[in-house]
């Protein structure tokens, strides 16, 4: 059977494949829905075509395209803040995946079928990849301006280059391949650095978050992902600690079913006097129903050899810590990776090495014991994500359920990593073993 080569790891044979991938979309779920404005309701005409164009199902753009043709009225549809999502026949390349969505998951709360809550699943362990986003300042014709991040972690505005001009044949060049990004550096950017609070177009609200989650809904046929856009910091923060969770405790973010809903929230906005103001809002929700605790002590309802997400997850990540969740005080802001509900990951770098040799071990705490098994992991090479999986498979079929919250086994699994820096086969084949055995339960 020919292996899978990752991408760039095989010269490039086509045109096609010079391009970075791209995942497919199929179609859009809304996050809210459009109404007439103040203005153009008191035009009896756009009301009634309004009324029309939204029972046939017809996109909000559409919706706005043809009632400022046939009303002339711009800017005549405004957008509204509802508990469901609108997920309408026009928005699929398949407008029968609305209608299979809508029958699916649909719920008729007394206003007609309304998508409130659907599972998705997401098709990458990166959650960037997962829920794409940026600063974006949209024309008519695509972006105009956009962040990108450079390699020290600065976040620059970006621009496509003017093509130039063909002299003799006087018009602009053709573009072979995608458009040329450069940096963006005029008398409101000169560094070309993303700074909204100095940005024209950001203070214009010209600028927004622009972001979207990307995922396959089970049972909903398609070769290719629905999207679901959201601009909210809030919404993307959220989601963000949702999916760090998971990952914490399963390793991965593929093949865990989550839920999208909307729940609201109060949350804190400056109004035009420049004071903070709190109100309700209804904020698209990515939740899962997984039992955390179970995942941690590897009791998932999978095959042990393919599942056994134990405590040692978190001690599998190199040689770090993770720690629990910390409150912070206040709401949160769009330049915090602290979530709304006040919640950060903290990551420590530890180095098991300048571990005292004189300090007994009998005082050793369980937090500083796993600390040494994160080292030792870490110079055994049992902290890659396949080493990790078999040995967390090798831990639960050795001390069982819980193994890793009892300092006697801790000190256990301690004493046979520290014997296998002399003697590496012997713990390999321990773990082989186990393995083994639990592929064939």
């Amino acid at each position: 059977m020919n292996a899978v080569v990752p991408l760039g790891a095989a010269p490039v044979r086509s045109i096609v494949e010079e391009r970075a991938p791209r995942a497919p979309v199929i179609g859009r779920i809304r996050p809210g829905i459009k109404v007439l404005t103040s203005a153009a309701r008191q035009n009896e005409q756009a009301v009634k075509l309004y009324e029309q164009l939204v029972a046939a199902g017809e996109s909000f753009e559409k919706i706005g395209d043809e009632i400022e043709r046939r009303c002339r009225l711009r800017n005549a549809l405004a957008p509204r803040n509802v508990p469901y999502f609108t997920c309408r026949r026009s928005d699929f390349t398949n407008p029968d995946v609305a209608d299979e969505i809508l029958r699916l998951y649909g719920e008729d709360r007394g206003d007609g079928l309304k998508l409130y809550r659907f599972p998705v699943v997401f098709a990458f362990n990166d959650w960037m990849a997962n829920i794409p986003n940026e600063m974006a300042t949209w024309g008519t014709t695509g972006r105009k301006f956009f962040s990108e991040y450079g390699a020290d972690g600065t976040r620059f505005c970006k621009q496509y280059a003017k093509p130039e001009r063909d002299v003799r044949a006087q018009r602009a060049q053709r573009n072979f391949g995608p458009r040329s990004i450069i940096l963006r550096q005029d008398d409101a950017v000169p560094d070309g650095v993303c700074n909204p609070q100095g940005c024209p177009q950001y203070q214009a609200r010209q600028c927004n978050l622009s972001a979207r989650f990307i995922f396959a809904i089970p049972e909903i046929k398609g070769l290719g992902l629905i999207e679901l856009p959201t601009n909210s910091i809030y919404v993307l923060q959220k989601a963000y600690s949702a999916m760090q969770t998971v990952a914490l405790a399963r390793g991965k973010l593929t093949g865990t079913r989550f839920w999208i809903s909307k729940r609201e929230f109060e949350i804190t906005r400056i109004n035009e006097q420049s004071e903070p103001v709190r109100q309700m809002q209804m904020l698209t929700v990515l939740d899962a129903d997984i039992d955390i605790s179970a995942l941690l002590d590897g009791a998932e309802d999978h095959p042990p050899a393919l599942a056994a997400a134990s405590e040692a997850a978190a001690l599998l990540e190199g040689a770090t810590n993770v720690y629990p969740l910390t409150p912070a005080e206040g709401p949160a802001d769009a330049g915090s990776n602290v979530s709304p509900e006040g919640t950060t990951l903290v990551r420590e770098t530890v180095a098991g090495a300048v571990r005292q040799q004189s300090e007994p071990r009998e005082t050793e705490t369980l937090e500083e014991k796993r600390d040494r098994m994160s080292d030792l992991l870490s110079r055994l090479g049992l902290s890659v994500e396949d080493r990790q999986r078999d040995f967390r498979v090798f831990a639960h079929a050795t001390y069982g359920r819980g193994w890793a919250q009892r300092p006697a086994d801790v000190d256990g699994m301690n004493a046979r990593l520290e014997g296998a820096l002399e003697n590496r086969e012997a713990l390999d084949r321990e773990i082989e073993s186990a393995v083994g055995a639990a592929m064939r339960d």
